[in-house]
């Protein structure tokens, strides 16, 4: 987690991920990613936007994330807003 940087996301936006912390799997999709300066990583801190249904509602937590092409990934997510379309978590990478 500590090589991830804003390209390693940026070049999955739009697309949905797998929650495989939970049963049964829920589906995010990344809609956001943001540079947000200095960080303890290569390339500087950013945050992640992604967005869920309704229901249910994930907790506060580290949760395992699966993409065919990005691979799987311990994040820790937060649930920030609640939208039409669901749930939005951030995950912020400093």
């Amino acid at each position: 987690m500590h090589t991830l940087t804003v390209c390693d996301f940026e070049q999955h936006l739009n697309k949905a991920f797998q929650i495989r912390s939970i049963a049964p799997d829920l589906q995010l999709s990344l809609i956001e990613v943001t540079a947000i300066g200095q960080g303890a990583r290569e390339g500087g801190a950013f945050s992640t936007l992604w967005q869920g249904p309704k229901e249910p509602v994930l907790e506060q937590a580290i949760h395992t994330i699966y993409q065919p092409d990005f691979g799987e990934q311990e994040v820790f997510l937060v649930p920030v807003a609640e939208k039409d379309a669901g749930i939005q978590y951030e995950a912020v990478f400093t």
